[in-house]
């Protein structure tokens, strides 16, 4: 196989990954209903210790701390500004059946593949075996992220059916990022750029979105499964750095 197959094999390899949530159109609406918080709070911790942990960690090596902190503040201000056009846009009625928290998940969600699909690339013109590696160790990062995602579009207002399409089609955003790395693999300092603007991007939708639908959650016992959860997701993205580094 030619360095752009195992490429666009591999890419596709990480969008199916988005298919993992198919496995709850088998559960009972009580059952979905029950995990649903839990993966609220999953993603909410993972996608802060994401940012931190990762992007934000590896923009700080790869640029100036007031360069990396700039791209931050700005992504955080554009999906502020984004949710608020989305709100206005979906719930000025005063009727809000899905919550703009859904579409940044999807958006930020496609940068983040987009960014693992240049990773994928480039570790791939490095070395075949290097780029095997590399996938496996991506797709084990957002097998369970995705889980996640999908768990937070359903409780945003998304059918199961909808989810698993749109969170399909944001993690292809993969395969066009495996496409630019391979043929524009000289100017993947785009990455660098957008590792910052996604974490700052991450940050938001965590803090703003996802820990607020915590609070709301009066039962002591969801309140005490649904932080256990949070610190699992944060858990997880710190392990995988400690032990795989980026």
């Amino acid at each position: 196989m030619s360095t752009l197959a195992w490429i666009l094999a591999a890419t596709i390899a990480n969008s199916l990954v988005a298919l993992a949530g198919i496995i709850t159109l088998f559960c009972s609406k009580r059952t979905l209903e029950g995990v649903l918080f839990a993966l609220v709070g999953f993603s909410a911790g993972a996608l802060l210790s994401g940012a931190f942990f990762h992007l934000l960690t590896e923009s700080l090596e790869e640029m100036a701390a007031m360069t990396a902190f700039t791209y931050l503040f700005v992504g955080f201000v554009l999906f502020f500004l984004i949710e608020r056009i989305l709100h206005w846009h979906h719930c000025h009625r005063g009727e809000c059946e899905v919550h703009p928290a859904s579409y940044l998940i999807l958006f930020g969600d496609g940068i983040h593949n987009f960014i693992d699909g240049l990773i994928i690339a480039a570790s791939f013109v490095v070395n075949i075996g290097f780029g095997i590696v590399t996938t496996l160790l991506i797709i084990g990062h957002e097998l369970p992220q995705e889980l996640g995602d999908f768990g937070v579009l359903v409780y945003g207002g998304f059918g199961r059916k909808k989810a698993l399409l749109f969170n399909l089609i944001s993690q292809m955003a993969s395969i066009a990022g495996g496409l630019l790395g391979f043929f524009v693999v000289a100017a993947s300092g785009l990455t660098t750029l957008l590792l910052p603007f996604a974490a700052g991007g991450f940050i938001y939708i965590a803090a703003s979105d996802l820990v607020p639908e915590l609070h709301k959650e009066s039962s002591l016992r969801k309140t005490i499964v649904s932080f256990a959860f949070f610190l699992a997701g944060i858990a997880f993205m710190a392990g995988t750095k400690m032990l795989f580094g980026g």
